[in-house]
């Protein structure tokens, strides 16, 4: 079987029968492209013919010159974290072939993903937090109030972006329900659904937001039950939500590389630094594993060393 049509057969299949994320099925189509690409170099027309030593070749490859459609000269290579991923979509493509018969081994299954290094994520201090939430609001059209209840239940419930925008008007509590019972659902990997908390900050912006600028972003299109509109009243994209904390980030003079990932780490870091359980922040983040979880806790020991290192007499 061609190197394509095994691709095409195996995206469908995880479309149709695993029913992943469109940003899971893109992101492995961008890797099967870099894939087919190589192969095609070396000269493989059928994918039984790949070996272990094509596959080790390619994840080597990918850590020199990151090959991508046509393997353009002067790409940059890929980091150890991309290279692993791109790996596991490679072993996906391969197991999937040996399970349905078209070949008779696993060529990947013995290669090793380089080692990624385990790197801190990056949380703000809860004033610049709130510097940025003040920022968002600037004037009061209805972009400025959408911005502002966007940020609010980022950092509020601790949602990824994917998440974020994904909320519909009945995801969201009624206006008759007790601040200590407001609750807000989330869409997660895999279809997953969970419950967070919904404070009263976030739920006062996005009160002001619902009453008074929805309708008239609404107006403007077809929308339907989506929360978070654009200018054109349609559901607010990732790559627009990207765009406004950025935008928030620069007028509250803070580093405009943040992205809505940054509130999502601080949510959890300000919780442990907090006093809560790790096992309460995997469920609020909506964690499959503690261990995902886990690596939160060295921020914060992080933040005890500081503290320690500034206040005490002895720390020096």
């Amino acid at each position: 079987m061609k190197p394509e049509r095994a691709i095409r057969g195996w995206l469908d299949h995880l479309t149709v029968e695993r029913g992943v994320s469109d940003n899971t099925l893109s992101s492995y189509g961008r890797d099967m492209r870099r894939y087919q690409a190589y192969l095609e170099q070396r000269g493989i027309t059928d994918v039984a013919q790949v070996r272990e030593e094509d596959v080790a070749s390619f994840l080597a490859h990918l850590r020199t010159s990151a090959p991508g459609e046509g393997d353009a000269p002067g790409r940059t290579a890929l980091s150890a974290s991309s290279a692993a991923r791109t790996l596991i979509a490679v072993r996906g493509l391969h197991r999937f072939l040996l399970l349905e018969g078209v070949t008779q081994v696993d060529p990947a299954r013995e290669v090793r993903p380089p080692t990624v290094g385990s790197r801190l994520p990056k949380a703000i201090h809860i004033d610049e937090v709130e510097r940025l939430l003040e920022a968002a609001s600037v004037g009061d059209t209805p972009e400025s109030l959408r911005d502002r209840a966007l940020l609010e239940v980022l950092y509020a419930t601790g949602a990824r972006v994917s998440e974020a925008v994904g909320l519909d008007l009945d995801d969201l509590p009624g206006p008759d329900v007790p601040e200590e019972e407001a609750v807000v659902r989330l869409l997660g990997k895999g279809g997953k659904e969970r419950l967070v908390p919904l404070g009263s900050f976030a739920r006062e912006a996005i009160g002001a937001y619902v009453v008074r600028a929805r309708p008239l972003l609404a107006a403007k299109g077809s929308g339907g039950p989506a929360l978070f509109l654009n200018q054109r009243g349609r559901r607010l994209s990732r790559q627009s939500a990207w765009a406004v904390i950025q935008t928030a980030a620069g007028r509250a003079g803070l580093d405009q590389h943040l992205s809505p990932h940054t509130l999502r780490h601080s949510f959890a870091t300000h919780l442990l630094d907090g006093g809560a359980d790790v096992r309460v922040v995997q469920e609020l983040l909506g964690h499959a594993s503690v261990t995902t979880t886990q690596i939160y806790t060295q921020v914060t020991v992080q933040r005890l060393r500081e503290v320690f290192a500034e206040s005490h007499p002895r720390a020096r």
